[in-house]
Protein backbone atom coordinates (compact mmCIF):
# COMPACT_ATOMS: atom_id res chain seq x y z
CA UNK A 1 0.00 0.00 0.00
CA UNK A 2 2.99 2.19 0.95
CA UNK A 3 4.00 1.51 -2.85
CA UNK A 4 0.38 2.67 -4.18
CA UNK A 5 0.91 6.03 -2.57
CA UNK A 6 3.99 6.57 -3.49
CA UNK A 7 2.73 5.59 -7.26
CA UNK A 8 -0.17 8.16 -6.62
CA UNK A 9 2.14 11.13 -5.27
CA UNK A 10 4.48 10.52 -8.03
CA UNK A 11 1.85 10.68 -10.80
CA UNK A 12 0.44 14.13 -9.50
CA UNK A 13 3.71 15.55 -8.10
CA UNK A 14 4.47 18.43 -10.95
CA UNK A 15 8.62 18.06 -11.21
CA UNK A 16 10.49 16.92 -14.14
CA UNK A 17 13.85 14.57 -14.27
CA UNK A 18 16.05 17.13 -13.39
CA UNK A 19 14.20 18.33 -10.04
CA UNK A 20 12.59 21.17 -10.57
CA UNK A 21 9.59 21.94 -10.19
CA UNK A 22 6.64 23.40 -12.74
CA UNK A 23 4.75 25.21 -9.94
CA UNK A 24 7.77 27.67 -9.20
CA UNK A 25 7.52 30.06 -6.12
CA UNK A 26 5.52 33.25 -6.78
CA UNK A 27 3.80 31.08 -9.70
CA UNK A 28 -0.13 32.19 -10.09
CA UNK A 29 -1.28 28.77 -11.11
CA UNK A 30 -3.13 27.08 -8.90
CA UNK A 31 -3.38 23.69 -8.35
CA UNK A 32 -7.10 21.64 -9.64
CA UNK A 33 -7.76 19.24 -6.96
CA UNK A 34 -11.35 18.12 -8.85
CA UNK A 35 -9.32 18.13 -12.23
CA UNK A 36 -6.53 15.57 -10.85
CA UNK A 37 -9.01 13.66 -9.01
CA UNK A 38 -11.51 12.70 -11.95
CA UNK A 39 -8.50 12.72 -14.42
CA UNK A 40 -7.34 9.43 -12.42
CA UNK A 41 -10.57 7.37 -11.80
CA UNK A 42 -12.01 7.99 -15.27
CA UNK A 43 -11.69 6.32 -17.90
CA UNK A 44 -9.14 7.20 -20.85
CA UNK A 45 -7.85 6.03 -24.23
CA UNK A 46 -4.37 5.83 -22.83
CA UNK A 47 -2.99 5.25 -20.01
CA UNK A 48 -0.89 8.55 -18.27
CA UNK A 49 2.47 7.05 -17.02
CA UNK A 50 3.86 10.34 -16.10
CA UNK A 51 5.11 13.92 -17.55
CA UNK A 52 8.94 14.79 -18.25
CA UNK A 53 9.71 18.28 -18.83
CA UNK A 54 6.48 18.81 -19.20
CA UNK A 55 5.90 16.28 -21.88
CA UNK A 56 3.55 13.31 -20.91
CA UNK A 57 4.40 9.57 -21.04
CA UNK A 58 1.70 7.47 -22.00
CA UNK A 59 1.23 4.14 -23.25
CA UNK A 60 -1.31 4.52 -26.54
CA UNK A 61 -4.52 2.27 -26.98
CA UNK A 62 -6.41 1.63 -30.05
CA UNK A 63 -9.12 4.21 -31.24
CA UNK A 64 -11.96 2.00 -32.55
CA UNK A 65 -14.79 3.99 -34.50
CA UNK A 66 -17.74 3.19 -36.61
CA UNK A 67 -18.31 6.50 -39.04
CA UNK A 68 -20.56 7.28 -41.88
CA UNK A 69 -17.27 5.82 -44.02
CA UNK A 70 -17.38 2.48 -42.23
CA UNK A 71 -14.37 1.24 -39.88
CA UNK A 72 -11.65 3.48 -38.58
CA UNK A 73 -8.94 2.58 -36.57
CA UNK A 74 -5.56 4.24 -35.19
CA UNK A 75 -3.88 4.83 -31.38
CA UNK A 76 -4.57 7.14 -29.34
CA UNK A 77 -1.25 9.12 -29.08
CA UNK A 78 -2.04 10.67 -32.68
CA UNK A 79 -4.65 12.81 -30.11
CA UNK A 80 -2.97 15.41 -27.54
CA UNK A 81 -2.91 14.07 -24.11
CA UNK A 82 -5.01 16.73 -22.51
CA UNK A 83 -7.91 16.21 -25.10
CA UNK A 84 -8.65 20.07 -25.28
CA UNK A 85 -10.15 19.20 -28.95
CA UNK A 86 -7.17 21.38 -30.61
CA UNK A 87 -5.71 18.20 -32.41
CA UNK A 88 -7.36 16.52 -35.56
CA UNK A 89 -7.21 13.13 -36.53
CA UNK A 90 -8.04 13.04 -40.18
CA UNK A 91 -9.07 9.54 -41.60
CA UNK A 92 -11.35 8.30 -44.86
CA UNK A 93 -12.02 11.93 -45.19
CA UNK A 94 -13.03 12.86 -41.75
CA UNK A 95 -11.47 14.30 -38.90
CA UNK A 96 -11.65 13.56 -35.05
CA UNK A 97 -11.12 15.50 -32.29
CA UNK A 98 -10.65 14.21 -28.80
CA UNK A 99 -12.60 16.27 -25.98
CA UNK A 100 -12.89 15.17 -22.33
CA UNK A 101 -12.17 11.96 -23.17
CA UNK A 102 -14.97 11.64 -25.68
CA UNK A 103 -14.60 11.61 -29.72
CA UNK A 104 -16.47 13.81 -31.99
CA UNK A 105 -16.01 14.80 -35.85
CA UNK A 106 -14.56 17.72 -35.71
CA UNK A 107 -16.10 21.11 -36.75
CA UNK A 108 -14.59 24.02 -37.93
CA UNK A 109 -11.58 25.57 -36.02
CA UNK A 110 -13.43 28.57 -33.97
CA UNK A 111 -11.98 30.34 -30.75
CA UNK A 112 -9.26 27.97 -30.63
CA UNK A 113 -10.80 24.17 -31.00
CA UNK A 114 -12.97 22.12 -33.22
CA UNK A 115 -15.58 21.76 -30.71
CA UNK A 116 -18.83 23.99 -31.12
CA UNK A 117 -21.17 25.12 -28.41
CA UNK A 118 -24.57 25.68 -28.26
CA UNK A 119 -25.67 28.84 -25.93
CA UNK A 120 -26.34 26.29 -23.09
CA UNK A 121 -22.40 25.56 -23.27
CA UNK A 122 -23.32 21.64 -24.54
CA UNK A 123 -21.54 20.10 -27.45
CA UNK A 124 -22.73 20.42 -30.66
CA UNK A 125 -20.74 18.13 -32.71
CA UNK A 126 -21.53 14.63 -33.42
CA UNK A 127 -19.94 11.34 -31.85
CA UNK A 128 -19.04 8.44 -34.11
CA UNK A 129 -19.91 5.00 -32.34
CA UNK A 130 -16.86 4.50 -30.04
CA UNK A 131 -16.06 0.55 -29.63
CA UNK A 132 -12.10 2.18 -28.40
CA UNK A 133 -9.91 -0.06 -26.45
CA UNK A 134 -9.90 2.39 -23.37
CA UNK A 135 -7.63 1.64 -20.29
CA UNK A 136 -10.67 0.16 -18.36
CA UNK A 137 -11.45 -2.07 -21.01
CA UNK A 138 -7.76 -2.77 -20.90
CA UNK A 139 -7.73 -3.88 -17.60
CA UNK A 140 -10.99 -5.93 -17.56
CA UNK A 141 -9.04 -8.03 -20.64
CA UNK A 142 -6.00 -8.61 -18.48
CA UNK A 143 -8.71 -9.58 -15.15
CA UNK A 144 -10.34 -11.84 -17.09
CA UNK A 145 -7.47 -13.70 -18.49
CA UNK A 146 -5.91 -13.56 -14.81
CA UNK A 147 -9.42 -15.14 -13.99
CA UNK A 148 -9.23 -17.99 -16.26
CA UNK A 149 -5.58 -18.40 -15.03
CA UNK A 150 -6.05 -19.29 -11.74
CA UNK A 151 -9.06 -21.58 -12.41
CA UNK A 152 -7.03 -23.22 -14.68
CA UNK A 153 -4.30 -23.77 -12.41
CA UNK A 154 -6.54 -24.49 -9.84
CA UNK A 155 -8.02 -27.35 -11.42
CA UNK A 156 -4.72 -28.69 -13.11
CA UNK A 157 -3.32 -28.80 -9.48
CA UNK A 158 -6.06 -30.76 -7.93
CA UNK A 159 -5.53 -33.07 -11.18
CA UNK A 160 -2.16 -33.91 -10.37
CA UNK A 161 -2.80 -34.10 -6.77
CA UNK A 162 -2.73 -36.99 -3.95
CA UNK A 163 -6.02 -37.92 -2.66
CA UNK A 164 -7.56 -34.76 -3.35
CA UNK A 165 -5.31 -32.57 -1.74
CA UNK A 166 -4.67 -29.25 -2.96
CA UNK A 167 -1.71 -28.33 -4.34
CA UNK A 168 -0.24 -25.15 -5.38
CA UNK A 169 -2.38 -22.84 -6.18
CA UNK A 170 -5.38 -24.66 -4.76
CA UNK A 171 -4.03 -24.19 -1.77
CA UNK A 172 -5.15 -20.59 -1.98
CA UNK A 173 -8.21 -20.92 -4.03
CA UNK A 174 -10.04 -23.84 -2.03
CA UNK A 175 -10.80 -21.98 1.14
CA UNK A 176 -12.31 -18.98 -0.94
CA UNK A 177 -14.35 -21.28 -3.03
CA UNK A 178 -15.58 -23.26 -0.13
CA UNK A 179 -16.13 -20.20 1.70
CA UNK A 180 -18.38 -19.16 -1.15
CA UNK A 181 -20.08 -22.68 -1.47
CA UNK A 182 -20.67 -22.81 2.75
CA UNK A 183 -21.55 -19.01 3.40
CA UNK A 184 -23.31 -17.41 0.65
CA UNK A 185 -24.17 -20.02 -1.95
CA UNK A 186 -25.87 -23.41 0.93
CA UNK A 187 -27.65 -20.23 3.20
CA UNK A 188 -29.17 -18.00 0.06
CA UNK A 189 -29.47 -20.56 -2.15
CA UNK A 190 -30.40 -23.67 -0.47
CA UNK A 191 -29.23 -27.01 -0.83
CA UNK A 192 -30.82 -28.41 -3.12
CA UNK A 193 -30.35 -26.00 -6.00
CA UNK A 194 -27.15 -24.23 -5.21
CA UNK A 195 -24.97 -26.46 -7.20
CA UNK A 196 -26.28 -25.20 -10.14
CA UNK A 197 -25.28 -21.62 -9.25
CA UNK A 198 -21.84 -21.64 -7.70
CA UNK A 199 -20.34 -20.96 -11.53
CA UNK A 200 -21.93 -17.60 -11.37
CA UNK A 201 -21.00 -16.71 -7.72
CA UNK A 202 -17.50 -17.81 -8.06
CA UNK A 203 -17.03 -16.15 -11.21
CA UNK A 204 -18.98 -13.16 -9.75
CA UNK A 205 -16.42 -13.16 -6.82
CA UNK A 206 -13.40 -13.27 -8.07
CA UNK A 207 -14.15 -11.37 -10.93
CA UNK A 208 -15.13 -8.51 -8.75
CA UNK A 209 -12.02 -8.94 -6.58
CA UNK A 210 -9.41 -9.52 -9.18
CA UNK A 211 -10.45 -5.91 -10.44
CA UNK A 212 -10.70 -4.16 -7.11
CA UNK A 213 -7.14 -5.83 -5.96
CA UNK A 214 -5.89 -4.18 -9.61
CA UNK A 215 -7.13 -0.79 -8.68
CA UNK A 216 -5.02 -0.79 -5.69
CA UNK A 217 -2.29 -2.40 -6.41
CA UNK A 218 0.89 -0.53 -7.84
CA UNK A 219 0.41 -2.73 -11.16
CA UNK A 220 2.34 -0.08 -13.35
CA UNK A 221 1.15 1.24 -15.09
CA UNK A 222 -1.59 -0.73 -16.00
CA UNK A 223 -4.03 -0.16 -13.27
CA UNK A 224 -7.64 1.16 -13.49
CA UNK A 225 -10.62 2.27 -11.53
CA UNK A 226 -12.86 -0.66 -13.32
CA UNK A 227 -15.03 -0.96 -10.40
CA UNK A 228 -15.68 2.42 -9.94
CA UNK A 229 -16.74 2.74 -13.26
CA UNK A 230 -20.75 3.00 -13.07
CA UNK A 231 -20.93 0.77 -16.26
CA UNK A 232 -19.32 -1.87 -15.14
CA UNK A 233 -21.41 -2.74 -12.21
CA UNK A 234 -24.34 -2.01 -14.11
CA UNK A 235 -23.41 -4.42 -16.50
CA UNK A 236 -22.63 -6.77 -13.52
CA UNK A 237 -26.09 -6.06 -11.55
CA UNK A 238 -27.99 -6.65 -14.56
CA UNK A 239 -26.84 -9.71 -15.00
CA UNK A 240 -27.97 -10.89 -11.65
CA UNK A 241 -31.31 -8.93 -12.17
CA UNK A 242 -31.87 -11.01 -15.84
CA UNK A 243 -30.77 -14.24 -13.55
CA UNK A 244 -33.06 -13.37 -11.02
CA UNK A 245 -36.22 -12.72 -13.86
CA UNK A 246 -36.03 -15.98 -15.90
CA UNK A 247 -35.26 -18.71 -12.96
CA UNK A 248 -38.62 -17.33 -10.68
CA UNK A 249 -41.30 -19.19 -10.05
CA UNK A 250 -44.68 -18.52 -10.00
CA UNK A 251 -44.30 -17.91 -6.02
CA UNK A 252 -42.09 -15.22 -6.89
CA UNK A 253 -44.39 -13.30 -8.81
CA UNK A 254 -46.93 -14.11 -6.79
CA UNK A 255 -45.83 -12.64 -4.15
CA UNK A 256 -45.24 -9.71 -5.83
CA UNK A 257 -48.17 -8.87 -7.71
CA UNK A 258 -50.49 -10.62 -5.45
CA UNK A 259 -49.60 -11.31 -2.03
CA UNK A 260 -51.14 -14.12 -0.43
CA UNK A 261 -52.83 -13.89 2.77
CA UNK A 262 -53.10 -10.26 3.35
CA UNK A 263 -56.46 -7.91 3.30
CA UNK A 264 -57.38 -6.79 -0.71
CA UNK A 265 -56.94 -3.31 -0.08
CA UNK A 266 -53.36 -4.22 0.98
CA UNK A 267 -52.53 -6.38 -1.63
CA UNK A 268 -53.53 -3.27 -3.86
CA UNK A 269 -51.03 -1.36 -1.85
CA UNK A 270 -47.74 -3.14 -1.73
CA UNK A 271 -47.92 -4.70 -5.19
CA UNK A 272 -46.49 -1.23 -6.92
CA UNK A 273 -44.21 -0.99 -4.03
CA UNK A 274 -42.79 -4.86 -4.89
CA UNK A 275 -42.89 -3.97 -8.24
CA UNK A 276 -40.09 -0.84 -7.96
CA UNK A 277 -38.45 -3.05 -5.72
CA UNK A 278 -37.86 -5.95 -9.03
CA UNK A 279 -35.39 -3.23 -10.07
CA UNK A 280 -34.62 -1.43 -6.62
CA UNK A 281 -32.60 -4.52 -5.90
CA UNK A 282 -30.39 -4.25 -8.99
CA UNK A 283 -29.93 -0.37 -8.74
CA UNK A 284 -28.60 -0.96 -4.90
CA UNK A 285 -26.09 -3.70 -6.10
CA UNK A 286 -24.95 -1.27 -9.17
CA UNK A 287 -24.38 1.89 -6.77
CA UNK A 288 -23.47 0.12 -3.51
CA UNK A 289 -19.99 -1.55 -5.57
CA UNK A 290 -19.72 1.77 -7.40
CA UNK A 291 -19.74 4.22 -4.92
CA UNK A 292 -17.54 2.80 -2.18
CA UNK A 293 -14.83 2.03 -4.60
CA UNK A 294 -14.82 4.98 -5.94
CA UNK A 295 -14.84 6.85 -2.60
CA UNK A 296 -11.94 4.89 -1.32
CA UNK A 297 -9.68 6.17 -4.60
CA UNK A 298 -11.21 9.46 -4.03
CA UNK A 299 -10.01 9.62 -0.42
CA UNK A 300 -6.32 8.56 -1.01
CA UNK A 301 -6.08 11.05 -3.92
CA UNK A 302 -7.64 13.82 -1.66
CA UNK A 303 -5.15 13.33 1.03
CA UNK A 304 -2.13 13.46 -0.96
CA UNK A 305 -3.44 16.43 -2.98
CA UNK A 306 -3.25 18.34 0.79
CA UNK A 307 0.50 19.22 -0.11
CA UNK A 308 -0.09 20.89 -2.50
CA UNK A 309 -3.30 22.61 -1.71
CA UNK A 310 -1.40 24.07 1.45
CA UNK A 311 1.71 24.63 -0.80
CA UNK A 312 4.64 22.74 1.55
CA UNK A 313 6.05 19.47 1.87
CA UNK A 314 5.87 19.25 5.79
CA UNK A 315 2.81 17.86 4.93
CA UNK A 316 3.63 15.11 3.14
CA UNK A 317 4.96 12.59 6.18
CA UNK A 318 1.12 13.11 7.45
CA UNK A 319 -0.41 13.16 3.92
CA UNK A 320 1.56 10.33 3.02
CA UNK A 321 0.81 8.20 6.40
CA UNK A 322 -2.87 8.57 6.47
CA UNK A 323 -3.34 7.79 2.44
CA UNK A 324 -1.30 4.45 3.51
CA UNK A 325 -3.81 4.08 6.39
CA UNK A 326 -6.48 4.07 3.48
CA UNK A 327 -5.21 2.23 1.50
CA UNK A 328 -4.94 -0.58 4.24
CA UNK A 329 -8.46 -0.13 5.18
CA UNK A 330 -9.01 -0.77 0.94
CA UNK A 331 -7.54 -3.83 0.65
CA UNK A 332 -10.49 -4.99 3.45
CA UNK A 333 -12.88 -2.67 1.26
CA UNK A 334 -12.30 -4.13 -1.81
CA UNK A 335 -12.58 -7.97 -0.52
CA UNK A 336 -15.47 -6.71 1.58
CA UNK A 337 -17.72 -5.74 -1.70
CA UNK A 338 -16.91 -8.38 -3.69
CA UNK A 339 -18.64 -10.54 -1.05
CA UNK A 340 -21.56 -8.58 -0.42
CA UNK A 341 -22.24 -7.99 -4.41
CA UNK A 342 -22.34 -12.49 -4.31
CA UNK A 343 -24.20 -12.40 -1.03
CA UNK A 344 -26.36 -10.17 -2.51
CA UNK A 345 -27.17 -11.64 -5.81
CA UNK A 346 -27.43 -15.06 -4.22
CA UNK A 347 -30.39 -14.09 -1.58
CA UNK A 348 -31.89 -12.64 -4.65
CA UNK A 349 -31.86 -15.73 -6.92
CA UNK A 350 -32.75 -18.13 -3.85
CA UNK A 351 -35.56 -15.79 -2.77
CA UNK A 352 -36.88 -16.21 -6.37
CA UNK A 353 -36.65 -19.84 -6.73
CA UNK A 354 -37.98 -20.76 -3.42
CA UNK A 355 -40.90 -23.05 -2.93
CA UNK A 356 -43.38 -21.90 -0.36
CA UNK A 357 -46.01 -24.33 1.46
CA UNK A 358 -48.95 -22.33 1.10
Amino acid sequence: MLLKSLKILVLILPFNLFGSTVLEPGDSSEFDVNKMIMHHIKDAHEFHIMDINGHPISFPLPIILWTDNGLVTFLSSEFDHDDSGVKVVSRKNQQFVKYHEKIFYASEFNSGSYISYSQEGEVLNKKPFDFSITKMVFSMFISMLLLVLIFVLTAKSYSNSVKGIPTGLSKFTEPLILFIKDEVALPMIGKKNYKKYMPFLLTLFFFIWINNVMGLIPFFPFSANLSGNIAFTLVLATITFVITSLVANKDYWKHIFWMPGIPVPMKLFLAPIEFLGIFIKPISLMIRLFANISAGHIIILSLISLIFIFKTIWLAPASLFFSVFISLIEVLVVAIQAYIFTMLSALYIGSAIEEHEH
